[in-house]
């Protein structure tokens, strides 16, 4: 799966759609229900991070494949809904022939 430039989106993908996941229904809940407000600070900024590399890997993909507008800018915005970067990575099989 890591062999392609889609193979590293769709993981990338994978990896901060799940950080998004483990941030809202994980960490905000022990911030306002347990009292730690720890849990958002550390997951937070893990979920930074790895959005960050995100949406490099995204413009990595759109260069190197030459892609028109409408791929990385769907990738753009599921990043910020919970669960669309699986929905997006069902679009993305199309590409990657592994």
């Amino acid at each position: 799966m890591l062999q392609t430039p889609i193979g590293r989106l769709r993981a990338m993908g994978f990896i901060e759609g799940m950080s998004l996941l483990i941030l809202l229904f994980v960490a905000m809940p022990l911030k306002y229900w347990a009292g730690y407000p720890m849990a958002v600070t550390i997951v937070g900024s893990l979920h930074g991070g790895l959005f960050i590399i995100y949406l490099i890997v995204l413009l990595y993909v759109t260069f190197t494949l030459r892609w028109s507008l409408k791929w990385p800018a769907a990738g753009l915005v599921v990043a910020f809904i919970p669960f669309g970067n699986f929905l997006y990575d069902r679009g993305l099989k199309t590409f990657d022939p592994s």
